[in-house]
């Protein structure tokens, strides 16, 4: 009813224009006598054709010669007419309709024309907000607002049981909502439309896989017209688009968790098998040869004994250290409160007793009076003690590892380097990665998770940690570890 109702409204207004076209040409015949006042009655279906179209326009181009007949051609007030008049009638038909026909087609295209660049502008903005998108939820709730508005009237987005958009009267319509999940429940895609016709229903499906339904309806005075709908169907198939884009990103991201689980997994293992058991078999080798054969032992060699306990002890130490940070870091919940301490007291204790453990060099260069780090002294001695730690076993036996720590702008700094190999160009970018282990520790035992949590540590108390090749004429890897300096 609402097409036809706009319809008549238009042709009411071409009547409209006409009617007034004919009071004009009155006036100006009162005023001139002169019954060639056609262009007056020409005005008024231009004016028709301009604003409601081409079938309004030849309306009025007809009802216009009709009343230019019956108003201004002798004899007036009739429809007849003298043989003489006949071309003149004639032509003004001719011309009434053709300026009409070329006007209503310029006053079409360009409404086309409109009605494209707002269909362009609309899915422009919807793909762009959509790419922009990531979370199901979010995307539902964007592209029922692009097809309210595209619609001028109510939209809405049905994934399940949930309901995104609509109104009201949309949540509290059952027969709607069967009908959208019987659509839902389609093996492929499908759309229906309600018997009045205000509704459409569309299936949300990318490959086979079923997203959802959407609906939408003009508003009361705003019947959707073809290129309308076809705009609505292409924007369903956008919001579709985006939505099986958002769910194959959350699968992989998913897949990668896992993935990253049962790398984490098989690490912890291969370190339960050698950093937990070789410790342990060093600690209940040593304890029971001193508890079966203390007695008949050199006091050096019980002192060695116990020295190997306390060494292996110390390593089981801060390979759990390592395993707590690591848990901490990664779910977020590693808690700092910066103070002042002393780095070099921390890097003189720290290679230290690396050394002593692994059987090492090393060289320090560290003034007593550098200025005091702000941070956590515990996180700091685990972070370098990875470092380190990581150096020593690198560097060939018959060179020393090489620790500096100094104060610039405003920072403490410390850096490690080694005599080892280095590493290739293309893995510095990802030495500080879980699990990330070169292509010369392939062979070693251990997580790959040292330099890791290391990076952890070191963002967490404010600080950083880099790493890069040693220049010539030296060669190795030098670990750069950067603090704030304490006020």
């Amino acid at each position: 009813m609402r097409p036809l109702k706009a319809t008549f409204v238009r042709y009411a207004a071409a009547a409209g224009l006409v009617a007034l076209s004919t009071v004009a040409a009155e006036l100006l015949f009162r005023l001139t006598e002169s019954p060639r006042l056609s262009m007056a009655f020409l005005g008024g279906v231009l004016v028709a054709a301009y604003l409601l179209g081409s079938g309004p326009a030849y309306f009025a181009a007809g009802l216009a010669f009709l009343v230019y007949n019956f108003y201004l051609v002798e004899p007036r007030f009739t429809f007849s007419f003298e043989s003489e008049d006949a071309l003149t009638l004639a032509v003004f038909l001719a011309v009434a309709m053709l300026t009409g026909n070329l006007t209503g087609r310029v006053r079409d295209q360009a409404a086309r024309a409109e009605a494209r660049a707002r269909t362009t502008d609309a899915l422009f903005r919807a793909t762009r907000e959509f790419s922009a998108l990531s979370e199901e939820s979010v995307i539902r709730e964007m592209l029922a607002r692009h097809l309210a508005a595209a619609a001028r009237g109510v939209a809405f987005v049905r994934d399940g049981l949930a309901l995104v958009g609509g109104s009201p009267d949309v949540a509290a319509d059952a027969g709607l909502l069967r009908a959208a999940a019987a659509l839902d429940a389609e093996p492929g895609d499908a759309s229906w439309t309600t018997p009045s016709g205000a509704w459409s229903l569309r299936t949300l499906r990318t490959a086979g896989q079923s997203l959802g339904v959407v609906g939408w309806r003009g508003g009361p005075e705003h019947p959707l017209s073809r290129d309308e709908q076809t705009l609505l169907e292409i924007l369903a198939d956008a919001g579709a688009a985006a939505l099986a884009r958002a769910r194959l990103t959350a699968a992989k991201a998913e897949a990668e968790a896992r993935a990253r689980t049962e790398d984490l997994r098989n690490a912890l293992l291969s370190s339960v098998s050698h950093d937990l058991r070789t410790p342990l078999a060093a600690i209940l080798a040593s304890a029971s040869s001193l508890e079966q054969f203390g007695e008949d032992f050199a006091p050096s060699v019980r002192r060695d004994l116990a020295a190997t306990i306390q060494e292996e002890a110390e390593r089981l130490d801060a390979f759990v250290a390592n395993l707590l940070n690591m848990t901490r870091v990664e779910a977020g919940a590693l808690s700092v409160h910066p103070i002042p301490f002393s780095a070099a007291e921390v890097v003189a204790r720290t290679v230290e007793r690396r050394a002593r453990t692994l059987g090492r060099q090393a060289r320090v260069s560290a003034p007593a009076d550098l200025t005091e780090a702000l941070g956590d002294a515990g996180l700091f001695e685990q972070a370098l003690g990875n470092v380190v730690e990581n150096a020593m076993r690198h560097t060939p036996p018959d060179t020393a590892v090489e620790v500096q720590a100094w104060a610039a702008d405003g920072d403490v700094i410390v850096e490690v380097a080694d005599a080892g190999r280095g590493v290739a160009p293309d893995d510095l970018p990802r030495i500080f990665d879980k699990f990330f282990r070169g292509a010369d520790g392939a062979g070693r035992p251990g997580t790959g998770l040292g330099l890791s949590i290391t990076r952890g540590l070191m963002e967490g108390m404010g600080g950083g940690v880099t790493a890069r090749n040693r220049a010539a004429p030296h060669h190795g890897l030098a670990v750069t570890f950067r603090l704030p300096a304490a006020p």
